[in-house]
């Protein structure tokens, strides 16, 4: 049995027994010989299917909600969370007939061939998803795939898995989606199970499982779709509108209590604005409550996973040890079992430290100086990650010739972490924040299929034109 922390209480409070290597070989078989009938179905009957998953995650939205609570500590983002995924649903269905229309035929190099494209799914599509966003990361993915004719088998993190179950619910109230779509509880190893089994898996979560992940992958020649961490760089130029800018960062680096691979965990600011840009965020953060020790106290909840906490306390004891100075929060709390951190402004920081160039995770925003954009461009790329960025500028020109420069997938202009909530912009992960085929914009769904062609000879061709001296006198 894998026993399940509570993280606002601390104490184990669930339990459940994996599935093994042999009961998810099993279903696997099952759904591949479903998907037969699903991708033959085509795409305007699976997005009714999907629709109605939809109406059916609608009705039992509050068990949902209830079951996210208790795997994450916090209600904001648990409700935003269904929210966002009924409008993925939607947005997905409206768009997808388009997508997955087959172009027209096409006159090929060779006079007298013509070419026509079409798209065959994978058949069994594996998705890995990771703790701090339970169902929204558990089906980014699945929708897409699904709504593109394939089969999915999704492995939620082991840490927050009370949620399967009423997701689980709502998916066999749906008898066209049941045979194709569905849940396994696990660890490590039954993420391992799902890849043996899988025609393509997609991951979230740390670079080095990825690492283990795509590896895995490359032994069996499936391709692997890879969302991995980030170290999120701000910068702020002179320019920028301080109080816009201020608000900005703090909300997209606090959001989920900083844990989201997306969240701001550096800002660069130019001298000249820098300490009146320190003086409006230190305000602002003074303001965000903790989700403690009720629940709707406040917005901040408590740190998910109990080996982040860890990671969170190292960060901040090596940055005070080098110098930081905590101009707000900075220190972690236990509150009725659970662990919060206040957020937390740093000042006098520099890469020296770990929180300037590794993962936190958590609601920590260490603010550095800079002299001009020169240096702010050159410390935001000085890491090993590239998922996602923010710049803010005078102009939407100004701010964009600084994002080209970033070494990053998604560059939030004027705002920050605006992959989080917009999905139309097809983005890549750069250097080790990911790899494979974006999951946003419409490539995203294209990419689970894989691409035939069909060349197809007229009947007018001279016979046999590649032998010509085998013709008939």
């Amino acid at each position: 049995m894998i026993e399940v922390r509570n993280p606002r209480s601390g104490r184990i409070d669930h339990r459940f027994e994996p599935r093994t290597p042999e009961q998810i070989a099993g279903t696997a078989a099952t759904m591949r010989i479903a998907q037969h009938a699903w991708e033959e179905a085509g795409v305007d009957e699976r997005a009714l299917a999907m629709l109605a998953w939809a109406e059916a995650l609608r009705a039992r939205r509050g068990d949902i909600v209830d079951a996210l609570i208790a795997d994450t500590g916090r209600r904001i983002e648990s409700e935003l969370e269904v929210d966002a995924v009924l409008g993925s649903i939607a947005r997905w269905c409206a768009q997808a007939p388009a997508l997955l229309e087959d172009p027209k035929p096409r006159p090929a190099s060779i006079p007298f061939v013509s070419v026509r494209q079409g798209l065959r799914p994978y058949p069994l599509v594996g998705v890995i998803s990771p703790w701090n966003f339970p169902l929204l990361l558990s089906v980014i993915d699945a929708i897409p795939a699904l709504l593109a004719g394939c089969a999915v088998l999704v492995k939620p993190s082991e840490i927050a898995p009370r949620f399967i179950d009423a997701v689980g619910a709502s998916i066999d109230g749906v008898d066209e989606l049941r045979p194709v779509f569905g849940y396994i509880a696990g660890d490590g190893s039954t993420g391992e199970a799902l890849i043996d089994v899988a025609d393509c898996v997609c991951f979230t979560g740390s670079v080095a499982t990825g690492r283990r992940v795509a590896a895995h992958a490359a032994r069996l020649f499936i391709p692997a779709f890879l969302e991995l961490g980030g170290k999120d760089p701000a910068i702020v130029l002179a320019s920028a509108d301080l109080g816009r800018a201020s608000s900005a960062i703090l909300w997209g680096a606090t959001a989920n209590a900083g844990q989201s691979c997306l969240s701001i965990e550096r800002v660069y600011v130019e001298q000249p604005v820098y300490e009146p840009f320190v003086e409006q965020l230190v305000a602002k953060a003074q303001q965000v409550r903790l989700a403690a020790p009720v629940i709707d106290a406040g917005e901040l909840g408590p740190i998910i996973a109990e080996r982040q906490i860890a990671i969170i306390a190292e960060h901040l004891d090596d940055a005070l040890a080098k110098g930081a100075k905590a101009r707000t929060g900075g220190s972690l709390e236990r509150i009725g079992g659970g662990t919060y951190l206040r957020p937390t402004v740093l000042t006098d920081v520099d890469h020296s430290m770990k929180v300037m160039v590794e993962e936190t995770f958590g609601p920590i925003i260490p603010v550095m100086a800079v002299a001009d954009e020169e240096e702010a461009i050159a410390l935001a790329n000085d890491t090993a990650y590239g998922l996602s960025a923010a710049v803010f500028a005078g102009d939407t020109d100004e701010a964009i010739a600084v994002g080209r420069r970033i070494e990053a997938g998604g560059i939030s202009i004027n705002d920050a972490a605006l992959t989080a909530l917009v999905y139309d912009g097809e983005k890549n992960s750069f250097r080790s924040s990911g790899l494979g085929g974006s999951r946003m914009g419409p490539v995203a769904l294209r990419r689970f299929g894989r691409r035939q062609a069909f060349l197809i000879a007229a009947g007018d061709q001279p016979d046999p034109w590649w032998f010509p001296h085998l013709r008939a006198p």
